[in-house]
Order: C-alpha cells, then structure tokens, then sequence
C-alpha cells in the first residue's frame, strides 16, 4: 500500500511504525472474513480492511470525524485478522495507533457521558483499592441489581489456601486488577498447580494492572506508567532468579509481551523492558515441562468433558493454541471443540461495556457452539471471557487451571456456577 503521511506524523515512531505496517498491507481482503465485527454488521469500515483505510486517511492529514472513531471503536481489537493475513500486517499495533491519532485529532468532542464511562473504566478497573472493594458492594447488591448490571458481577465465592511450601524454583505470578476480586481462586489455584510440581509463586507486592485497559482507551502515557511500576516490581526477583513471568490471564500475557516494544524508546526502561517481555509465559506454556508429575499428583475429576473457549489474546494475540487442550488431556478430561473457536466472544476488555450490543451479540453466538457440544462445562483463559460467557448462560464457567487443580488435589471444590438473572428492573 502506498503512503504519504502528513507532516505531523512523518519522522515521528509512531508515524514510522504505522507507515511500515501500512505498506504491508495488499489489500486482499482476507481478514473481512474472520473479522467478527463484519460478519455482525456487513459493513467494509467495520472490516480491518475498511479500519486501515481509515487509519491511513487520517495519518495523510484527512479529517478524523466522529464517524472515523466510531468504526475504529468497534473494533474488538482481537487480531483474528493477524492470524489470517498472508501478509503478516500487524493490524493490532496500527489500531491502537490510529485511535490515538484519531482521538487526538478528532473534528468534535465524545459526547460527555462516554468520556466520563472511558475515565471511570480507566481509573477504576486498573486500581485494586477501587476496584475491590466496589465489586464486594456489587456482590451484596447484586439480587437488587438490575439484571444486565447484575449478570456482570459473579457471586463472591472464597479462593483456597495458598500453599506454604518453599521451593528452589521460583516464578513470578501478575495478580492483575480485577482478577482478585471477581475470581480469587484462579491465582490460588494457580499457586497450587505449581507447587505441586515444585516451583515456588511469588507475587510481587507492587505489581499492578498490566496496562493494557488505560492503551486500549487511548491512555498510553498513563498505561506506561503502568508498565515502568510493574518491571520495578518484578526486577528485584528476577534478579534473585526468578524464572519467569507467569500469566494466568491471556490478556495481561499479551500485554506484558509488548513491553519491549511499546518501551522501546525509553533509555531508563527499554532493556529491562525487554527482557520482562521475553521471559513472560503463558501459564500453558509453562506446565507441559511437568506433565509426568502432573500425572503422578492426578485423582479422579468429578467433570468428565468440557468445552474449551481459546481467548483471542491467547490464540491471535500470542499465537498458542493447543496446549491448553493437551494439558487437560493429561489430566483425563474429554476436550470438546466448538464451532468457530477462532471468533472472539465479544468481551475484549472493556468491550462489553462500551459496545454492550455487539458484544451480546458475539457472547450469545459463542454459547450457542458451545452448548452444542453437550459439554459439562466451559473452560477459558482469561478473566474477562470467563465473566462474560458466565453472564449468558448456567452452564458453569471456569478457568482451566481450576480444572486441573481439582484433578490434582481430591478436594477442591470447583466454582459454584452462577445462575443468570433474567428478571428486569
């Protein structure tokens, strides 16, 4: 694709970065075809095909209109499109660039109530002294809460001990921000699954939100800021010899990978940077090593099959498939398959809030190839699938690493499913 940028962002990185990853771009058209949001709305501009048309427009010195920014919002920025571009555009990287660009230089204001909804999603989500105790109020008032608010906060239910044991093998573990209070038993588990083949889970006190909710919503000073905290947090251990990063939520993994390059630039940060990025791991990633002593720990598990739901920041944001499915074997669980499992389910951050249609939309589809798989359960990888799937339908919603915990250990009891409240306010 041919480009000539405006002055304003010719020489600039981000102009560089944008310009590289427009000439890449042939337009072939095949990302219209994964692409959920069009295959929703039927609408070229809501295809990344049309979102690069867009973008490049923009970066050109065209006008940014409020029609520009409501396309580029609708996008659930879940790179289905990477994983099928012959081209290898890194359309994820130009999105988030061209937002920012597009917000910074756009013809009129968002109305008042979406920027307040964008600074309390932004302020609130990413700081756990907010957020927590906000979700624990949620949990008191949820049978009075109105039943689509109501169907987003999941019944307070208690994480299981963390385990005490000491090991020469240590990894750090991302709490994340929402993460502990939403569904505190996915990190215990965690911390369980991993002592019981001998390694040690360190949570850094410090260690915040990822960043990846205030880059998403244009804030990328501030989702640096973020970044910085968190390799401060994490330096000391990994100087002590901690192994690796662990991450139990595809999201925050897909982020924390980034941070070489999103602080590429910054001379105090970008080496350390760097090196935080290559030595983050999925949590998938880091258990297949161990499938004899997961073998040797394994009693009978009360669910005989699931259905398995790969998150996008897992499956097309870093590229893992499959080893979730293989872990889970292990442990003697029937893995069964849906229908398009390559289309995101419509949560996508805070997605579901900002874009509560389409996102119903894609959840009640993605439950629908679920269900027909007859299985006992559904199973993801990341906090904000699990949520949002849960919210459509009874079947129990739960992270695979609680599966497996409760294989290991005869008697965990796996999450009380949460009934959907259906009644209206």
């Amino acid at each position: 694709m041919e480009t000539h940028l405006a002055d304003f962002m010719r020489g600039t990185a981000d102009g560089d970065e944008a310009e590289a990853i427009l000439q890449r771009c042939t337009h072939c058209g095949f990302c219209s075809a994964t692409c959920p949001t069009y295959q929703l709305l039927g609408d070229e501009l809501d295809s990344p095909r049309g979102r690069i048309y867009l973008i490049k427009d923009v970066l050109e010195g065209g006008r940014a209109t409020a029609s520009t920014r409501l396309h580029l919002d609708r996008c659930l920025t879940c790179r289905n499109c990477e994983t099928t571009c012959p081209s290898g555009v890194q359309y994820g990287r130009l999105v988030d660039i061209g937002r920012k660009v597009v917000e910074e230089r756009a013809t009129e204001a968002r109305p008042l109530a979406e920027r307040v909804q964008r600074t309390v999603l932004r302020q609130g989500l990413t700081r756990r002294w907010l957020f927590d105790p906000a979700m624990r109020l949620g949990q008191l008032a949820r049978p009075l809460l109105p039943a689509t608010l109501a169907n987003k906060v999941p019944i307070r239910h208690a994480a299981r001990a963390w385990p005490k044991q000491h090991h020469t093998r240590k990894m750090l573990l991302l709490a994340g921000c929402v993460q502990p209070a939403m569904a505190p038993n996915i990190n215990a588990a965690t911390a369980r699954v991993l002592d019981a083949v001998g390694i040690e889970t360190i949570v850094a006190k410090r260690a915040g939100c990822c960043g990846a909710i205030r880059h998403h919503l244009n804030d990328h000073d501030g989702a640096k800021r973020d970044m910085r905290q968190n390799i401060d947090s994490w330096w000391p251990h990994l100087e002590r010899g901690a192994e690796c990063i662990v991450m139990n939520a595809s999201g925050c993994g897909a982020m924390v990978k980034e941070y070489g390059h999103l602080l590429r630039d910054d001379a105090a940060y970008a080496a350390k940077a760097a090196r935080v990025a290559a030595l983050t791991r999925d949590l998938s990633e880091v258990l297949p090593p161990f499938e004899r002593e997961i073998v040797s720990n394994l009693h009978a598990s009360s669910m005989r099959s699931v259905a398995y739901h790969a998150p996008c920041t897992l499956q097309h944001g870093q590229q893992i498939s499959g080893k979730v499915e293989a872990l889970l074997r292990v442990a003697g669980i029937e893995v069964r398959s849906s229908a398009e499992s390559h289309l995101c389910c419509g949560s996508a951050g805070t997605y579901s809030v900002l874009q509560p249609e389409l996102s119903t939309a894609l959840r009640d589809r993605k439950l629908a190839n679920l269900a027909a798989t007859h299985a006992d359960a559904i199973v993801s990888a990341n906090i904000g699938c699990i949520t949002h799937l849960q919210s459509g339908t009874d079947t129990p919603v739960m992270h695979w690493i609680e599966l497996l915990e409760a294989a290991i250990h005869p008697g965990a009891h796996l999450r009380p499913r949460k009934a959907v409240i259906t009644k209206t306010q």
